[in-house]
């Protein structure tokens, strides 16, 4: 099934936009930017909504506005309001158990501890949607013993920062055979995970 809702999960406001939360806005930004075409404000919807059309597909992107904890109530209303199916959606974020540099595509899982993708499942009443996970280390694997709360909503290094840079780059890529779904998501899998 094809993707028609790419959501970026991320914080709202100024003192998070280069936080390591907020690598899934980062993605779908450039996807809006590519596109030329600017978020709005959607109180409905408890996000920041945008239309945009890739590969001749018509694509919405959101940037839920209620904070990482309760994205779901945001990618809920738009998904009940569009008629769109879990399998439709791909949810972009951030990933602790990924090394920074390393991105993981696919379809359906757990919510890892994720407090964003937790609520996305409750709020969807499936875990049936699709993932981009981009890696941005965890603080013991760096050999820190901040808390990972306090960790994720700091700004990783530049040498961390070029290396999620590289990733969204790669995944922008590939976008068109991940909306696609099918056999085209099967390839950008591939291509990403090599």
């Amino acid at each position: 099934m094809s993707i028609s809702l790419i959501v970026g999960l991320g914080n709202p406001g100024t003192r998070y936009v280069a936080t390591r939360h907020n690598v899934g806005f980062w993605l779908v930004d450039q996807l809006a930017d590519h596109a030329q075409t600017p978020f709005r404000q959607e109180s409905k919807f408890q996000g920041e909504v945008c239309r945009i059309v890739l590969n001749n597909t018509p694509l919405w992107l959101l940037k839920p506005t209620t904070f990482m904890n309760r994205s779901g109530q945001s990618i809920g209303a738009m998904a009940n309001f569009y008629n769109i199916m879990p399998e439709q959606i791909l949810v972009v974020h951030d990933e602790l158990d990924l090394a920074c540099g390393n991105v993981k595509l696919k379809q359906g899982g757990g919510h890892g501890g994720h407090n964003g993708l937790r609520d996305t499942v409750a709020h969807l009443g499936s875990n049936k949607f699709s993932r981009l996970r981009i890696g941005i280390d965890h603080p013991r694997e760096k050999g820190m013993n901040s808390p990972v709360a306090d960790y994720v909503l700091k700004s990783p290094s530049k040498e961390d920062l070029e290396k999620i840079n590289d990733v969204i780059t790669a995944s922008l890529a590939v976008m068109p055979q991940i909306i696609a779904g099918g056999n085209e998501f099967q390839k950008a899998m591939k291509t990403l995970h090599s």
